[in-house]
Formats: structure tokens, sequence, C-alpha cells
């Protein structure tokens, strides 16, 4: 096993997610989602704010990550809608945004009912420590 493969071993997740990430920006899905995949877990990814609850259900996600201000619905009422289905297991909600990022934007996020909340200027660093916490932890 060759140095780059022995890190890698070494940083595989404790628990593979599976991962789902919603925003309108495709460069955003799109490094998220191969950071993610790099990191060993399960990404689905969705553009459209319109399909992110059947999105939801078709993939049952351990963890959605959720643009707040997209086209059609924001991230706040498809939060409001997760929190109000009889699903089987409830996703971990983290907000991802690059418009409210005050202190007290924070605290609406978290209100609303997400569970974390991630800056797009923190992202991939905050987003990648978050994952790993979820997934059980790895320093």
């Amino acid at each position: 096993m060759n140095t780059q493969q022995a890190t890698k071993k070494n940083s595989a997740p404790a628990r593979r997610l599976t991962i789902l990430i919603a925003d309108d920006d495709g460069d955003t899905v799109l490094t998220l989602a191969a950071i993610m995949r790099d990191d060993g877990h399960v990404v689905h990814t969705c553009a459209n704010a319109n399909i992110v609850i059947e999105a939801i259900g078709r993939h049952e996600p351990d963890v959605c990550i959720l643009d707040i201000v997209m086209p059609g619905r924001t991230g706040f009422s498809i939060v409001r809608e997760v929190l109000g289905k009889p699903l089987a297991k409830r996703p971990v909600l983290i907000a991802l945004t690059g418009v409210f990022t005050k202190a007290s934007d924070e605290i609406v996020a978290r209100t609303a009912g997400f569970d974390h909340f991630v800056r797009k200027g923190d992202a991939p660093d905050a987003l990648l420590g978050l994952i790993s916490e979820i997934a059980g932890g790895r320093s």
C-alpha cells in the first residue's frame, strides 16, 4: 500500500453517510459532491429546489445540505416541510448560505429547524468537519 492509499484509508469516515446536497449554484453542488464522495460518502444532488422533498423521500439521506436562497423555494420552506413529514428517519439538516452570514441569521436558521449552519465562505472545511462529526468522528 502506498502512502496515498494509507492516508486515504486512515481518513475514511467512521460511518458512510448518504448526503443530499441542494443548491441552485451548479459549481457549489459539483464541488461539495466531489469532496463528500472523496471522503467516502454516498452523495445525491439536486439543483432544483422544487424537487428537494421528492429527492429526500427517494434517497432517505442521513444528511441534507440545503442552500437557504434558491429560486422557487427557500431552504426555510423545505425544512418546515421535512419537519412536518412522517419520515422513517429525519435527516440532519444543514443550512448552507452565502447571503445570510450574521450571527442573528444563524439563530433564525436554527429556529426554523436547521440543525447546523454553515456559511459558504467557511465551506468546505467547516462542512467537512461537521460531516465527520455526524459520521462518528475522526479528528
